[in-house]
């Protein structure tokens, strides 16, 4: 095997998605509505990674910068706020937000209800196929150096 080569994974299924190897299809909009997780790695690839999120009202998933990592964001259901570099905009259903490399940024639940999105990361930021039920579970691994960005 060369060494820029994936290893073949065998196919799985979420969701009604086919996850594999050679990619991903799935109804994204579904994987988000329906997830109760605070992060859930979908789908990772050599250059970008998949990840639904679900935030309760009130909760943020963090002001955060990743140095060497560009992230989109697509809101499905739900209220809130993006902030970019002090910069703070509302966002709702089919609210898109890209983040470059560097920029300090949160997306924040200003709604009564669950903020559901979907997030890409390019490259990877969380090891494939990782799922934190809960803000608290997802700051233990970080903590932990679980969470750490990982190579694919």
């Amino acid at each position: 095997m060369q060494p820029h080569q994936r290893q073949p994974r065998p196919s799985k299924r979420e969701g009604g998605a086919l996850s594999s190897s050679k990619g991903f299809v799935g109804d994204i909009e579904t994987l988000t509505t329906e997830n109760r997780d605070f992060r859930r790695v979908i789908y990772t690839a050599r250059h970008c990674q998949l990840v639904v999120m679900s935030l309760a009202p009130g909760e943020r998933i963090g002001l955060e910068v990743h140095d060497d990592v560009d992230q989109f964001f697509r809101v499905e259901e739900g209220t809130g706020e993006a902030i970019i570099d002090d910069t703070r905009t509302p966002i709702g259903p089919s609210s898109a937000v890209i983040v470059p490399a560097g920029a300090e940024h949160d997306i924040v639940n200003t709604g009564d209800g669950p903020l559901r999105l979907y997030t890409l990361y390019a490259p990877p930021h969380h090891p494939d196929g990782v799922v934190h039920p809960t803000r608290a579970d997802a700051e233990k691994d970080e903590e932990a150096g679980r969470d750490d960005t990982l190579a694919v």
